[in-house]
């Protein structure tokens, strides 16, 4: 058994340990089981996973393609920049869009555009394939902003707990990895036997099926509806103004994912370095990463219900933990040692994921959330359009010794909110036990 085959075994029974073990746990804390709440969390878990599967697909054979129609590497990284470039300019608004006329629309909206982007994917022109990019890029700020602003919308609505929301956020990330597993196999296979093109087409089968069940089965719900498109970006500017802890949490948010992005790229060449130059199994490779994500969801269960550790003091030991994993390759071209540190930063991906919703969930305002969410994706895109610029230029030490940087500025600005937000609840209590006495003397 070589080396990756063996991790990846090893990984999937720590994923059952864990996953059973914080199953444990969540049955010792008080969290909705009603059939009223188990049935909303299938029907956003089920629309989530149903597009994040349609997106999974489209990743394993995307270079591939490009290359299949002829384009030289100059030409391919320029489809990806514009990909990039569109998510930065038009999530600054598509997130108001939402906020303005709706979450179910937009949700319904995400699979047409998306669907257009995968046609695109059918002919070798290279400014239709430019196009998908920019559709693909549009896309990409509604699948991240739009499902999570309805089901955050619904949840509080209809007065569920925050121990159920952190649950749910759980749910969708060990539910995501299975789905990429699964898509990833699937595009394997139908690329080997019906070429390129067909995992796009299996993700547009699937992005269909999503606006199907989300037509049938999602109610609506609004930001701010009464304002116009400027409002609602205002709104989202008086946020940032208003409260620093959502201007902090955004700046934490960007230089964590643009880290993530930055490694996606980055982990191929990192592994392929060295004296060791055997073929990688890139498939078992994902696979792994794909489980890792899972036992980092299924940490995230176990260290706030069972240690009872708030959202944001976990994740300042997630920014520090990320830190520390994407440095060790900047020290070291070992692939046993490098794989084993990118495992732990896909490991800190799986508790970032339901950590930083839940910390959304609580401090970013239901008016604006859609847009919000959106610009925190501005400078994420911004961050990592500048390393795909540089990249040709940068070793590969250095390319990670700059995701390094951004992880230890996000770990001192979460010390920072943590400190902001454990102020406030200071506050808040003493408030509340000083009006109690006043009730009672007043009666």
């Amino acid at each position: 058994m070589d080396f990756f085959t063996f991790l990846f075994v090893l990984l999937l029974l720590i994923c059952v340990g864990t996953e059973l073990l914080s199953r444990r746990e969540s049955g010792k804390k008080h969290v909705e089981t009603t059939p009223g709440f188990r049935s909303f969390q299938i029907t956003y878990l089920v629309v989530y996973l149903i597009n994040m599967g349609a997106d999974w697909l489209q990743g394993p054979y995307i270079y591939a393609l490009y290359e299949f129609y002829g384009f030289k590497k100059d030409e391919i990284a320029i489809l990806f920049l514009c990909g990039f470039f569109s998510s930065m300019v038009f999530g600054t608004f598509v997130g108001a869009i939402a906020d303005k006329y709706g979450r179910k629309n937009m949700a319904v909206m995400f699979g047409v555009v998306y669907g257009m982007s995968c046609i695109t994917k059918l002919w070798g022109n290279f400014y239709v394939l430019l196009l998908g990019r920019l559709l693909a890029g549009i896309s990409t700020s509604l699948l991240f902003s739009v499902f999570e602003s309805w089901m955050v919308y619904e949840h509080h609505k209809r007065g569920y707990s925050s121990d159920g929301l952190s649950q749910t956020f759980s749910y969708a990330t060990f539910g995501n990895g299975c789905v990429a597993i699964l898509a990833s196999l699937s595009a394997s296979f139908v690329a080997e036997r019906f070429g390129f093109v067909a995992p796009y087409m299996l993700s547009l089968a699937l992005l269909i099926l999503g606006i199907v069940y989300v037509l049938s089965t999602w109610t609506e719900n609004y930001g701010d509806a009464t304002v116009d498109i400027a409002g609602t970006f205002t709104n989202a500017i008086s946020a940032f103004r208003s409260d620093i802890k959502i201007l902090i949490l955004g700046i934490v948010q960007s230089l964590f994912e643009a880290s993530m992005y930055t490694f996606v790229f980055m982990w191929t060449p990192a592994l392929t370095e060295g004296d060791d130059t055997s073929p990688l199994p890139f498939g078992v490779i994902f696979a792994c990463y794909m489980v890792a994500i899972m036992i980092g969801s299924s940490l995230f269960k176990i260290c706030v219900m069972q240690f009872m550790i708030p959202t944001e003091v976990l994740a300042k030991y997630i920014f520090g933990i990320g830190a520390l994993s994407l440095f060790i390759p900047t020290t070291t071209t070992s692939r046993p040692i490098t794989a084993i540190s990118f495992i732990v930063f896909e490991i800190v991906c799986g508790m970032y994921w339901p950590c930083l919703g839940t910390i959304r969930g609580k401090y970013i305002p239901e008016a604006s959330r859609s847009a919000i969410m959106n610009f925190f994706r501005v400078p994420l895109n911004l961050l990592v359009v500048i390393v795909l610029i540089k990249v040709s230029a940068f070793s590969n030490s250095t390319v990670f010794l700059v995701c390094t940087t951004w992880l230890l500025i996000a770990l001192g600005g979460q010390y920072r909110f943590s400190e902001m937000t454990s102020e406030y609840q200071n506050k808040r209590e003493q408030a509340e036990s000083l009006s109690e006495p006043l009730t009672e003397n007043v009666n």
